[in-house]
């Protein structure tokens, strides 16, 4: 059995992607990012794009590859360290950025998956993050009114999928993926094995197939290690 969700190429599958898009990017640091998918989108040359997730890589790998070429507008994250062309772009006025506070970050689109237009958090109350915002009280504590995010398009990386697009992710990459599957238009994901529908046991199915439009298979992907550190050897 075979699925028109499954893409023969990471190329094919973020051909209609155009300038200007709204993409949602799982990963968190450098892990559960869907490298073959940014690649594809950095060879296109597409730009003016928005971007939504939780940082932008480093200099050379994640999103951080179309900050070099220029192909972000804008990203809207909630850490953006590690990356000196991020801050170089940023000093300069060169690339917009709104900061959102982590959790906020992750129920703003949990909220835009769910249908949900607008939520209340105590998160950023009195700081600037509240600027421009309404604030309202409810049992004598203030809250802010906090925007759902949706997109044109998800990126996600994924472990194992079967053909219909059920989706399972490995450990710690199961971050911001499985939250921004549900909210874009059209969800792409990326995974390193594909199986036949039946073969994942269906208690295990984090992403279900009716969120998926594509799949791409990207076998032995690199990952890299945003920070290595190594335990120091015991004293004999």
């Amino acid at each position: 059995m075979r699925s028109n969700k499954v893409y023969e190429s990471a190329e094919a599958a973020v051909a209609d992607i155009g300038s200007g898009a709204t993409l949602l990017v799982g990963g968190f640091g450098l892990c559960g990012i869907p490298m073959a998918l940014i690649q594809a989108l950095r060879d296109r040359g597409v730009s003016d794009l928005v971007c939504v997730s939780n940082n932008c890589g480093v200099d050379d790998w994640g999103l951080g590859i179309l900050l070099q070429t220029r192909q972000i507008r804008k990203m809207i994250s909630s850490y953006v360290g590690e990356n000196k062309t991020f801050e170089r772009q940023f000093l300069n006025g060169e690339l917009e950025v709104e900061l959102v506070p982590q959790g906020t970050l992750a129920e703003r689109i949990r909220a835009g998956g769910a249908g949900i237009p607008a939520f209340y958090t105590a998160t950023g109350v009195g700081t600037s993050v509240a600027e421009g915002k309404e604030v309202r009280a409810f049992d004598g504590r203030e809250y802010v009114l906090e925007r759902a995010i949706t997109g044109d398009f998800a990126l996600i990386k994924g472990w194992k999928a079967d053909k219909l697009g059920n989706v399972i992710y490995h450990e710690t990459e199961r971050n911001f993926n499985p939250v921004m599957a549900t909210a874009a238009k059209v969800t792409i994901v990326e995974v390193e094995e594909l199986v036949e529908p039946g073969d994942l046991d269906p208690n295990f199915i984090h992403t279900p197939s009716i969120y998926v439009h594509r799949i791409v298979v990207h076998p032995n992907p690199i990952k890299r290690i945003e920070r290595r550190t190594v335990r120091p050897r015991p004293q004999t």
